[in-house]
């Protein structure tokens, strides 16, 4: 599925949901021998790489979650991804309302990839409504992009190609890239 060029252009922020979009869902908990509770989450690698070219693009990229999670902050922290949002009772819109008002965009240049009930307010209000293949069906009748892939599973990273391939930087960047990695 392809995304408009003039959409792509108009992107600044692009928002990622957390579980059933960076990860698979799944939420492994667990305890230590001590009694501390351990939660652990899968993340994909060429997700990583996704956020890694949408940074280099110049699109600020942040996270929003409806679950509160250690795991989350590591893997945002491993990504560089400062703006992170993680409220129990996934109110985001006010989340990411503040964010949006900070940095100074209206909502048509955000972009939200999200997978589940949780995300439909937001999804209403952003310029790039995108979805994982697995996405629920209310999300993915609001969606103007789906991925092939499902969350956890390299959708973060096809979207990624996505809106850098419509904006006509995706080979740049992987030239950049390689050329980083080549010596």
């Amino acid at each position: 599925m392809e995304i408009p060029e003039a959409t792509a252009h108009r992107i600044r922020l692009v928002v990622l949901d957390v579980d059933g979009v960076l990860t698979d869902g799944g939420i492994y908990v667990g305890a230590t021998r001590d009694g501390e509770a351990v939660e652990l989450k899968r993340f994909d690698v060429q997700d990583g790489i996704g956020v890694r070219m949408l940074k280099s693009a110049g699109i600020h990229v942040a996270v929003i979650s409806g679950r509160v999670s250690a795991a989350t902050d590591l893997r945002a922290a491993e990504l560089g991804i400062v703006d992170v949002y993680q409220d129990a009772e996934a109110r985001k819109v006010p989340a990411l309302e503040s964010l949006v008002a900070a940095m100074g965009l209206g909502w048509r240049e955000v972009a939200l990839l999200g997978d589940d009930l949780a995300d439909l307010p937001v999804l209403r209000r952003v310029g790039l409504a995108a979805t994982v293949a697995n996405g629920a069906l209310e999300v993915r009748r609001v969606a103007t992009w789906q991925s092939s892939r499902e969350g956890g599973r390299g959708a973060v990273r096809e979207f990624a190609e996505a809106l850098l391939r419509a904006r006509k930087q995706w080979d740049g960047l992987v030239d950049e890239y390689c050329r980083e990695r080549a010596g």
